[in-house]
């Protein structure tokens, strides 16, 4: 009979501490580089924490609101043509850092989210709205247009490709 206790795992931990531990000695050797590297921390971390913040609202609205039922209507087996669209416009739509949304896809993927539709709204956010106008104003409309067209083929096809990889492989 296996043994069904839980093993903690402290690599976290440990891991922080072995960088901490080479902040200070950094910060004993080289001031000015431990200096540089704590702005560019603060600066990252700025740039990160609103996204976060997002991406755990937007878990925390989805825990409360989205039944696993609900999930699978809209982004299940049956969810058909309505699935896709929101997959892909939710990865046009998307912003920020794409770590954060690994940990709300995969609380979807749990409550039924297709692993299709996954991957096209993964594909689908190389299109980013905020970049549009830059783009017509250097390449035109018509290319930019084609270029968006191309990109949301290619993430339908990436994936019905990976879906039929990934239930190749279980």
């Amino acid at each position: 009979m296996p043994n069904t206790s839980t093993k903690k795992n402290y690599g976290g931990w440990i891991f922080l501490a072995l960088t901490l531990i080479t902040y200070a000695l950094l910060g004993l050797l080289k001031p000015q580089a431990a200096t540089q590297a704590f702005n560019l921390f603060t600066h990252v971390i700025a740039q990160i924490l609103p996204v976060l913040g997002l991406v755990f609202l937007l878990l925390l609205a989805a825990n409360l609101l989205l039944e696993p039922k609900r999930i699978k209507r809209y982004l299940g087996r049956g969810s058909g043509l309505k699935g896709w669209s929101i997959a892909l416009s939710g990865g046009v739509l998307s912003i920020g850092s794409i770590y954060p949304w690994y940990a709300m896809l995969s609380e979807l993927q749990k409550k039924g989210m297709r692993t299709e539709l996954i991957a096209a709204f993964l594909y689908s956010r190389a299109i980013k709205l905020p970049l549009l106008p830059l783009m017509i104003h250097y390449f035109g409309a018509v290319y930019t247009l084609v270029l968006c067209l191309y990109l949301i083929v290619f993430a339908i096809i990436n994936g019905i490709l990976v879906e039929k990889l990934t239930k190749q492989s279980r």
